[in-house]
């Protein structure tokens, strides 16, 4: 069965040498194994594969959720915000609120953010392991 089995994000991008600059440049990952047409970045759990495609930033939801400690979590916002990256917010029913382009509800706190062909990416507060 496919659960048995690593995943991985995938991410299309328009420029690979623009998405490793700001992947390694500007977020501060370190690639990994080069792939045909690719490449991928570890993270602590896996990691995830961009690879360029003509149907590059064509998904307007979420691409990669990074969990964070809450401990963590106002750290790497002043890193990306240190880095120049630009938050963005929407609308959301229920009780959340944005603070500075920061999602709060309840203990639970989120970031959302583009890459250069607009692949949405989110930093949040780890909600598996109680850590919001």
């Amino acid at each position: 069965m496919l659960a048995d089995h690593a995943a991985i994000p995938v991410l299309a991008v328009t420029d690979l040498d623009r998405a490793r600059e700001f992947y390694e440049g500007t977020l501060g990952f370190t690639s990994g194994p080069e792939v045909p047409d690719g490449v991928i970045y570890r993270t602590s759990n896996g990691g995830f594969l961009v690879y360029p495609s003509a149907y590059a930033g064509t998904n307007k939801a979420t691409g990669i959720s990074f969990q964070l400690s809450a401990d963590a979590f106002d750290t790497e916002v002043a890193a990306l915000r240190a880095a120049g990256i630009q938050f963005q917010t929407f609308d959301l029913p229920g009780d959340a609120t944005w603070t500075d382009g920061v999602l709060t509800d309840g203990t639970m706190s989120a970031a959302w953010f583009a890459d250069p062909d607009g692949n949405v990416l989110n930093v949040e507060t780890d909600p598996r392991n109680g850590l919001g």
